[in-house]
């Protein structure tokens, strides 16, 4: 049976807890705005990351850099159980996000201990000092792990043009603009928006788009407002096209994954 829960921590540098049992779903390609610090309890998760195949065990850390694509789905057809930590931009260094691209997966006992000892504080009430302590040295092991790994070379910057189209779909505005709309601003034809944005960050930018939002439709369920409320805020065109993104992309309905909180 797959089943979901997650919840916002009162943890500062920790944006969501989220444990999941998963079967059938598969991730399509997304984005986050934050580090995703995974480990599986059980199976095997095949993914792609930046256009590279990887796996993960419960052998294994996972660290998935912000705003690179990736998906997700069961290496083995018998599904997986997973705890994940989305970590705030910050806590990390921009300057490790090329080196966990290029090696996301760690094989580091103590590390995956430390984790463990993450998830369980918490999951337990007035443990905020113990969790704000054991993330700090988490980041720290991390820091040490990925800055011998760095690249030596700076990656490449993204083509303006893509750059400024993320800017706009990254605004505040909602719903924001649509394709000709972000043309006109950007003084651009359509298709060379969307083979610049494609060619640049390895995700189309709808696809880039409707990520997004569903991240954003996340928080604002997981800060107790309605499916209706998180629909409009996060620029859905309604609840049932919500509802519809969100199966898509986290396998459960805005409603379940709000109850199971």
């Amino acid at each position: 049976m797959e089943w979901v829960r997650a919840w916002r921590p009162a943890v500062p540098g920790i944006a969501e807890v989220f444990h999941a049992h998963f079967v059938e779903h598969a991730y399509p390609l997304h984005t986050h705005d934050t580090w995703t610090l995974l480990v599986v309890d059980d199976g095997v998760i095949r993914y792609d990351l930046e256009r590279a195949h990887h796996g993960t065990t419960a052998a294994d850390v996972t660290l998935l850099p912000p705003h690179v694509p990736h998906d997700g789905r069961s290496a083995t057809g018998a599904g997986f159980r997973k705890r994940v930590l989305y970590l705030d931009g910050g806590v990390l260094p921009d300057r490790l996000v090329g080196a966990a691209a290029d090696l996301p997966n760690l094989r580091d006992p103590v590390l995956r201990r430390r984790i463990d000892q993450l998830h369980r504080a918490l999951g337990e009430r007035g443990s905020g000092f113990e969790a704000e302590s054991r993330l700090a040295l988490i980041c720290d092991r991390l820091t040490q792990r990925l800055r011998r790994t760095s690249p030596a070379t700076v990656p490449a910057r993204p083509a303006p043009i893509a750059a400024r189209l993320r800017d706009l779909l990254d605004a505040g505005d909602r719903p924001g603009p649509t394709l000709r709309e972000a043309a006109d601003i950007l003084q651009a034809h359509p298709v060379h928006l969307v083979r610049s944005f494609t060619a640049a960050y390895g995700i189309a930018p709808h696809a880039y788009l409707i990520g997004r939002r569903v991240d954003a439709a996340r928080r604002l369920l997981l800060d107790g407002h309605s499916g209706a409320q998180a629909a409009v805020a996060a620029g859905f065109y309604d609840q049932a096209h919500l509802t519809r993104m969100f199966r898509r992309y986290l396998g459960t309905t805005p409603g379940r994954y709000a109850a199971a909180a």
